[in-house]
């Protein structure tokens, strides 16, 4: 048994290192539950989660309206999972777990924004018309925009992104000096886009959540030394969550600007066109290629062609929109500059729905190991089976690993649904992706108990006892 432990412990250790999280920045409060033991108020039980349970394949596909639409892995999976529901088309209720999982890769996002000098604001979602008149998109971006009018007759659209408001903000100020900049501003909220054809569940939307950064620097060097700084979070952000990625050059499209670098995790239902050299680094959408070129521009060799999940885009702006705006600053030598800007999206609700993509088996959902809205589920034994009497020791062991290894307060679920065989629990929660899954089966009878433990990064399972729990999880990071 030491030596499986060992072994399970080594092969789960790769996982903890790619997971590692910044332990400065606090972690939610757990839930409390008002049926839980005097004493207990962090103990999660499973039967009063708001989940739709045991969906059958065609009720999933009633809820899409169309069997079509089901056209990839991570939508299916997150149906059938209690993760989402529709609302309309292109539009989803986020249910529990996923706004856990999106908290929790949100705070991921706060912390690799604000270690390169990121601050935190919240723009409204009503943007005014001539804003975006000013800068032509009003009429460029067409029917892409959700436009409204209020009852003054005044235009507005729901915002895609905040280049116009953001720069406006900044414009606003009129007595900025060389020596504040750079500014990095970023915010994580809602966004929306009229999408023709909404498809692939969270992948492409109507409503949908996204970090968008926007920089202001004092010149066009320090522009792109603050370009190459944001690029370089990303890539340890999705280093992080253990993502494989590729960077690739990119078109600047309706955003505008003179530079733009994709962020892709490469995958078959991937819409993007993507071209790799496996002689250098060079990466590109296709998009930005001659049709007919088929050598790498950088080094001449062959050139392999790939899909891809676009999840982050990067766009130096120069003075697109400070010139439109007049968004500028008192520089060294007492004159008036207009600010070089840059602009920086990741897809929340995408990275989740992409990593399920990507991680994920046909039947089960595997999440990058931050970002497990639950990193314990607790499996006690039937009601009235043989093994019963072992439901007090799960009790035990779930307060023990509570006390005893806090950063999992809040983080283990106790599936209580003993009217249901453990292999039918095991199953749902196999389903659902928790990191480690502990059973108490006819073993949690033996002196000492012992658990089976099934690690769902390596698919393996062993029996520790308590204490050799307690190593295994006292190693797990949390976001």
């Amino acid at each position: 048994m030491l030596g499986a432990m060992e072994g399970l412990l080594a092969r789960c250790r790769v996982g903890f290192r790619l997971t590692t999280s910044t332990p400065q920045l606090s972690r939610s409060l757990p839930h409390r539950c008002q049926h839980c033991a005097p004493g207990r108020g962090q103990r999660l039980v499973l039967s009063r989660m708001f989940q739709p349970q045991n969906l059958r394949e065609d009720q999933v596909l009633a809820l899409e309206a169309r069997p079509g639409n089901l056209t990839c892995k991570s939508q299916q999976l997150m149906l059938q999972g209690g993760l989402i529901l529709p609302a309309s088309p292109g539009c989803y209720h986020l249910l529990p777990y996923t706004v856990r999982a999106m908290e929790k890769l949100v705070r991921v996002i706060d912390q690799e924004m604000q270690a390169i000098g990121g601050q935190k604001i919240d723009m409204p979602s009503l943007s005014p018309a001539e804003l975006w008149r000013a800068t032509n998109r009003w009429q460029l971006m067409d029917k892409e925009l959700l436009r409204l009018r209020d009852r003054h007759g005044k235009e507005y659209c729901l915002g895609p992104t905040h280049e116009e408001a953001v720069t406006a903000l900044i414009a606003s100020q009129k007595n900025l000096s060389y020596k504040q900049l750079p500014f990095l501003l970023y915010q994580v909220t809602r966004k929306f886009r009229d999408e023709p054809r909404p498809r692939f569940g969270l992948l492409r939307g109507r409503e949908f959540y996204m970090k968008d950064m926007y920089t202001f620097d004092s010149s066009p060097e320090a522009a792109r030394q603050t370009y190459s700084l944001v690029c370089d979070a990303y890539c340890r952000l999705f280093n992080r969550l253990g993502l494989q990625f590729i960077k690739a050059q990119a078109d600047v499209g309706s955003i505008g600007g003179t530079m733009s670098h994709e962020f892709q995790l490469p995958v078959d239902v991937g819409e993007d066109r993507l071209v790799v050299c496996p002689s250098c680094s060079f990466s590109a959408n296709k998009e930005t290629l001659d049709s007919l070129q088929t050598n790498c521009p950088a080094c001449q060799g062959p050139l392999t062609e790939t899909k891809g999940i676009e999840v982050g885009h990067t766009f130096y702006l120069g003075t697109k929109y400070s010139s439109v705006f007049s968004a500028q600053f008192v520089n060294a030598h007492g004159e008036l500059s207009l600010a070089e800007m840059g602009c920086y999206g990741l897809g929340v609700t995408r990275i989740l729905a992409a990593a399920i993509e990507v991680l994920s088996t046909e039947g089960c959902i595997r999440w990058p190991r931050l970002l497990a809205p639950y990193q314990v589920c607790l499996i006690p034994p039937k009601k009235g089976s043989k093994e019963a009497a072992a439901a007090e020791l799960v009790e035990h062991l779930h307060d023990h690993i509570v006390e005893g290894v806090p950063q999992l307060q809040g983080e283990i679920l106790l599936d209580d649904r003993t009217h249901l065989t453990i292999g039918n629990r095991l199953k749902d929660a196999n389903k659902l992706g928790y990191p480690f899954v502990i059973v108490a089966g006819k073993r949690a009878l033996e002196d000492p108990a012992h658990f089976e433990v099934w690690c769902q990064d390596t698919g393996e399972a062993v029996f520790l006892t308590r204490e050799g729990i307690m190593e295994l999880l006292a190693q797990v990071q949390v976001a």
